[in-house]
């Protein structure tokens, strides 16, 4: 990988790993509602289970997608079904010190399973292997992977901290609920331009 295409990756991995969308705005509901150090597993999730991500769609995955094309749209439909569910979750959050609350926050393994019906995250993973490991060697696709690796953790956490300070403004139940609504709104917003691609 020449040093051009590697500054180009860079580039792509920060602009789309630090830029609004499902795991983002999850991760800022989770801090505002569970604080930074509980949501720590859900950020590890997003971060290891992208980039896992990245080395399976470059390893072969991409190839489902080119071979049979209606995979791409059953994905986007599951997708789709999983972000209601998951913004319902966000919308109906109540802080962890209220009495007999159930809510926790995704742990690691729900975090990274989740990026599988992430439609922004199959949207960055594709274009990445395309984009910079066009010949699909393994090499190539494990510098993919950990470039990603390297800056997608730290961009999330920048989410998480947004989401905790934002919880000193929401005291009462009404601003949280407010909160927890609009985080949904922009949750399912966030999809967006990736399901219309």
């Amino acid at each position: 990988m020449t040093w051009e295409l590697l500054i180009g990756l860079t580039a792509f991995a920060f602009a789309s790993s630090i830029t609004p969308g499902p795991n983002n705005m999850m991760l800022m509901a989770s801090g505002a509602n569970y604080g930074f150090a509980r949501t720590v597993p859900h950020m590890l999730g997003v971060g290891i289970g992208f980039t896992a991500m990245i080395v399976l769609v470059g390893a072969g995955v991409i190839g489902l997608f080119e071979a049979l094309p209606v995979t791409r749209t059953i994905l986007t439909v599951l997708s789709l079904a999983y972000l209601l569910w998951l913004a319902w979750k966000v919308a109906t959050a109540v802080a962890p010190e209220a009495k007999g609350a159930a809510g926790r926050p995704l742990n690691f393994w729900q975090a990274a399973a989740f990026q599988w019906v992430n439609v922004k995250a199959w949207s960055m993973a594709l274009y990445a292997i395309t984009a910079f490991a066009p010949d699909r060697t393994g090499l190539a696709i494990l510098i993919v992977a950990a470039v990603f690796g390297a800056i997608n953790l730290p961009c999330v956490s920048i989410w998480t901290l947004i989401g905790r300070e934002i919880s000193r403004f929401l005291g009462t139940p009404g601003r949280l609920r407010a909160f927890n609504w609009s985080m949904a709104a922009l949750l399912l917003g966030s999809t967006l331009p990736f399901l219309a691609s």
